[in-house]
């Protein structure tokens, strides 16, 4: 963390702060890119003074969090955490089709902590239907395993990382404090707002396409509607010109026969 240290003072090391901005900006730009593009950015942070804070921030732009305890091979094993998520779907089917009335009070009981149990630690990630894009994290050193499993599938990873970490060990390392609870919210709304504005431009971009797509149909149907009218009136106007060719015709012939009356 050396090239991102200002000064030393007591033994407490002092980030620099227009490096933490540099850094920050450039992490902000790329999670925007990623969210633009659709994909999910997922979550860490299971410390006490930050998992509030960040379930609180990144429920607002619906995007998958960890604030409980890590599931080891969560993303190495994400098939296992798959069939997870869907036995709480399970379970939620259960109690409105009317299988938790033919249990006993014990079985629906031990049913009922499953399922709490479930949504406590996977419950955010329920819509994770697939790998996530990139994640960020709040303290790499405590949440080693979670950078470990997303290190070894390339998965891009953005954390906050303290004077105590590695930068190396991840691809966005933000500079600042990530035991303070204020810096912790600092960046998590920054990064949340520059998501936000990465999916809003995402729909922007969807409205404009299904207006264009609607603007192209519509031609087409006009082009097809002119066409129609045109052969149409085409057809029209060779019922006429035929009229009037018969009736070239006959009148020649009477001319004809009117020239042999005065031969004869």
């Amino acid at each position: 963390m050396a090239p991102y240290i200002f000064m030393e003072r007591s033994g407490i090391h002092i980030i620099d702060l227009q490096k933490t901005s540099a850094k920050l900006d450039e992490a902000s730009a790329a999670l925007k890119q990623i969210a633009k593009s659709g994909r999910k950015i997922l979550f860490v942070a299971t410390k006490k003074q930050a998992k509030d804070i960040v379930a609180e921030k990144v429920k607002q732009i619906n995007m998958p969090y960890v604030t409980e305890r890590w599931p080891g091979g969560m993303l190495t094993n994400f098939p296992t955490i798959r069939k997870a998520v869907k036995k709480m779907a399970s379970i939620d089917k259960m109690a409105t089709d009317g299988t938790f009335d033919n249990m006993s009070k014990r079985e629906r009981l031990q049913v009922t902590r499953q399922r709490a149990k479930l949504e406590k630690n996977l419950g955010s990630i329920a819509d994770l239907t697939r790998l996530p894009a990139a994640m960020f994290v709040v303290d790499i050193s405590k949440e080693y395993i979670a950078v470990r499993e997303a290190n070894r599938l390339n998965i891009p990873v953005f954390a906050m990382v303290d004077t105590n970490s590695d930068p190396n060990k991840v691809d966005f390392p933000i500079p600042s404090n990530d035991d303070a609870s204020k810096s912790i919210a600092l960046i998590i709304e920054v990064v949340c707002q520059a998501i936000k504005e990465g999916l809003e431009e995402r729909k922007l971009e969807k409205e404009k396409d299904s207006a264009e797509a609607e603007e192209k149909s519509d031609d087409k149907k006009t082009v097809k509607s002119s066409a129609r009218k045109s052969v149409e009136e085409e057809g029209d106007d060779e019922d006429i010109s035929d009229e009037d060719l018969s009736e070239d015709d006959d009148s020649e012939i009477e001319e004809d026969f009117d020239e042999g009356d005065d031969l004869d």
